[in-house]
């Protein structure tokens, strides 16, 4: 349970992420723009879809979970999800992204039955993908360097598609608002979210086991969950980090298109062919880079000072900046890149902790309640981070419809003003809530160490 993971297994892990924060990301980043300048369904609409599939999906989450803690394979629980959805999880993609010729009420049908479908297959193999990390390693220190691994790859993985996104949209269909462009960019990133799924799976090893080996038990799996403190305390902070990320993202593409306005781009080469970055993708691959600089800071500054200081630290910093950010003029394009940096390093801080952090809950549960469901316990955190994006993707469609945004036109100064409001103060104000809920976790590194070694002693004393 203590055997070192190896830098090959770190990375095999670390694939997984990568492959489903492209989507992840493409979605966050461009499917409101889709669905509203391409497809052309009314932001209102988008936002109201959006709440709707992402709690059926966030409901979902859970009964994933419980499925894998009862999944029996010479693979293990978690791993042959892996190799069993990433072919389903690349074409349900590819399906969310096309554009039948459909009138508004049929668009919005497709939209609705594509994207659930997209919702589910994403949880289906994200969910035993975040479970993995629970049964791979008991050693506390080993699952935050395995999680900023992860970490690393998601951004390096969203950093790769918003980096190509925009070329590969124009290169295929010659603009933005091409239905060509974007299917058949959607296949290239589907064929290699499959190959790192595969990845993934080949390279990584199922190692803990649980200490009692009793049949699993639905109702005393949910009434573990139900006590375990640390658990909920996180909910609340992930929601708000999640609010946070998921609005500033979500309006980043309308804040370039309608409020800076900038024609200035950047050339890049792709392959040998060059393509050509707009101010939208830079600050996009901006966001990214510095993400991963967070991640790979997140696992020194942790061990150091602990993860609920360095959660806490970060975020107070990201909701300080980003008030900040409200006062930067449209002319502002190089500081509205630096703040973009200084803000994405904040938010990259916390992911790897958090996740770390719900692995460390799992612990607890076991260590208080004598049982461990390490499926459910983290499919009720996918929930808490899906229902978070699901607040911020929603909030971004009525918001945008609330300040009269309307696509393809050039929006009055109150549109301009809430778009501005929805990349600065907004987020800001859900990153506070993160920071109040963090000040209340309960499980310091003393404690940590503790429940470790009984744990620890537990499992010897069963061998």
């Amino acid at each position: 349970m203590h055997e070192k993971i190896s830098l090959k297994e770190k990375v095999g892990y670390g694939l997984g992420d990568a492959a489903s924060s492209m989507f992840w990301k493409i979605f966050s980043m461009y499917l409101m723009f889709f669905y509203t300048d391409v497809f052309g369904i009314a932001p209102a609409v988008v936002g109201t879809m959006f709440l709707i599939t992402r709690i059926w999906d966030s409901c979902f989450d859970p009964f994933v979970g419980i499925m894998a803690d009862r999944t029996k394979t010479r693979w293990g629980k978690f791993r042959p999800y892996l190799l069993w959805t990433a072919i389903p999880f690349a074409l349900i993609g590819i399906l969310t992204f096309y554009t039948p010729d459909f009138d508004e009420k049929g668009k919005i049908i497709y939209a609705y039955v594509t994207y659930s479908l997209m919702m589910m297959v994403y949880s289906i193999i994200n969910v035993p993908y975040a479970s993995l990390l629970g049964v791979m390693s008991s050693d506390r220190k080993e699952r935050t360097t395995l999680s900023s691994y992860r970490m690393v790859f998601a951004f390096g993985g969203s950093l790769l598609a918003l980096w190509l996104i925009e070329p590969l949209v124009n290169h295929f269909g010659g603009s933005l608002n091409s239905k060509t462009g974007w299917l058949y960019t959607i296949m290239v990133f589907g064929i290699i979210t499959t190959i790192f799924f595969w990845g993934c799976f080949f390279l990584t090893k199922e190692r803990m086991e649980p200490i009692n080996d009793e049949k699993p038990n639905l109702k005393e799996d949910l009434n573990d969950l139900l006590k375990n403190r640390p658990w909920w305390i996180l909910l609340g902070a992930g929601i708000g980090a999640l609010v946070f990320n998921s609005i500033r993202d979500g309006a980043a593409v309308y804040y370039f298109k309608y409020y800076v306005s900038s024609t200035v781009s950047y050339s890049i080469n792709v392959f040998g062919e060059n393509f050509a970055m707009t101010p939208t993708s830079l600050y996009f691959v901006l966001g990214q880079a510095a993400n991963i600089i967070g991640v790979i800071a997140a696992t020194p500054i942790a061990n150091k000072i602990g993860k609920k200081n360095t959660f806490f630290g970060s975020m107070t910093l990201a909701a300080i900046l980003s008030v900040i950010f409200y006062f930067l003029g449209k002319n502002d394009v190089m500081l509205i890149m630096v703040f973009q940096v200084l803000i994405s390093i904040c938010a990259g801080c916390i992911f790897p902790l958090i996740w770390s952090m719900y692995a460390d809950s799992a612990d607890y549960s076991e260590w208080k309640q004598g049982r461990r469901a390490t499926g459910l316990i983290f499919s009720a955190s996918s929930m808490s981070q899906k229902f978070g994006w699901t607040i911020g993707g929603a909030a971004t469609g009525w918001l945008l419809g609330y300040y009269g945004f309307q696509a393809n036109v050039e929006q009055t100064a109150v549109t301009q003003n809430g778009i501005q409001l929805m990349l600065s103060i907004l987020p800001a104000i859900a990153a506070g809530v993160s920071v109040l809920f963090i000040l209340l976790y309960p499980l310091t590194e003393e404690k940590l160490e503790t429940i470790e070694h009984e744990l620890s002693n537990k499992r010897n004393t069963t061998k």
